[in-house]
């Protein structure tokens, strides 16, 4: 098995990027080969601030060894040092048809009112997507529910070059569904996504929060009067309670009936201390290591350049077979 999977690199990390993917990735690494990347090709699709990008991608990595991301074990890279990606996306663009685009939900939801005025890269980004696995043979992708549906545009555009250049060049690679807290979500409001652009900072946990700062966020964190059920089709309905226990059971390694089963007919009062503990000893030592790391630029770059020459030996046969199907002529 070969996992591909990257990470836009955005500031302010959080917890629901640790449970969301960073955790993830770590367990993966000692399962099977895996290339993670920082997408910072795909953070240019919207205005960014130069500066800033660069300063965002170095701490994504700093986040990411801090969490126990090995470079040792894993390929860790951002997309910027390996221009294969942005070759095969436009080789791949004359393959993907503009229906298919078309029928990508996320577009809508992202440029919203301002569809004319969105860039061609936030249209088109989906290809891009498909261009960072299928450029490595990646066998599996870790998918969440809101990309399920660009890993099957994916595996479209990889069966159409296929048949239409009559090679086997592009592996088509399947999903793996994540687990538990996928989609981590605010604590103020159980219907809306953790996310570093809520206004309100008590909305989420810091990486770079103190033991303070977290406790006193979990005891604030929106409840409801009841206590917790001791089964899941009763918190179905009560969104924030189901995102607190859904944390518990992802920073736990446990599943969210077995945190019901242990704390069922108690309360928040006794439930959101045991959650604050949890989330302490889980992101104490990551902050101490990411603290360390990142403004240690010189090693940062360091590792992701050396990721970067791993991932471009792997991806230039593909890369090279594409061209070679196409007819196009190169050293």
């Amino acid at each position: 098995m070969r996992v591909v999977s990257g990470i836009q690199p955005t500031g302010n990390l959080h917890l629901g990027n640790y449970l969301g993917a960073i955790k993830k990735w770590v367990a993966m690494q000692d399962q099977m080969e895996c290339l993670f990347f920082l997408a910072d090709l795909h953070a240019i699709t919207v205005n960014n601030d130069p500066a800033e990008l660069s300063a965002n991608t170095r701490e994504m990595a700093a986040a990411l060894i801090a969490s126990g991301v090995d470079p040792e074990k894993a390929i860790l890279f951002n997309q910027a040092r390996v221009p294969g990606h942005a070759e095969l996306a436009w080789i791949l663009f004359c393959t993907a048809r503009i229906g298919w685009l078309n029928r990508m939900t996320q577009f809508k939801e992202k440029s919203g009112k301002n569809r004319e005025g969105a860039s061609v890269g936030l249209f088109a980004y989906p290809v891009l997507q498909a261009a960072d696995v299928l450029i490595y043979g990646a066998t599996h992708v870790p998918v969440g529910e809101d990309q399920k549906q660009h890993l099957e545009l994916a595996r479209d555009i990889a069966t159409k070059f296929n048949a239409d250049f009559d090679v086997d060049l592009f592996t088509l690679p399947d999903p793996i569904i994540e687990g538990p807290a996928t989609r981590v979500m605010s604590l103020r409001d159980g219907a809306a996504k953790m996310s570093k652009s809520d206004p309100s900072d008590l909305s989420r946990v810091n990486l770079t929060d103190d033991d303070d700062v977290i406790t006193k966020k979990i005891k604030k964190a929106k409840t409801d009067p009841e206590p917790l059920p001791d089964n899941m089709a009763e918190l179905e309905t009560r969104p924030e309670a189901l995102n607190l226990v859904s944390i518990f059971a992802a920073l736990t390694g446990s599943t969210t009936d077995k945190v019901l089963t242990q704390f069922a007919g108690q309360g928040f009062g006794a439930f959101k201390p045991a959650l604050a503990e949890c989330t302490v000893e889980t992101l104490r030592p990551i902050r101490t290591r990411f603290i360390e790391l990142k403004n240690d630029h010189d090693q940062l770059d360091a590792l992701l350049q050396k990721g970067a020459e791993k991932a471009r030996a792997i991806a230039a046969p593909t890369l090279q077979g594409a061209y070679d199907a196409l007819g196009l002529l190169t050293d």
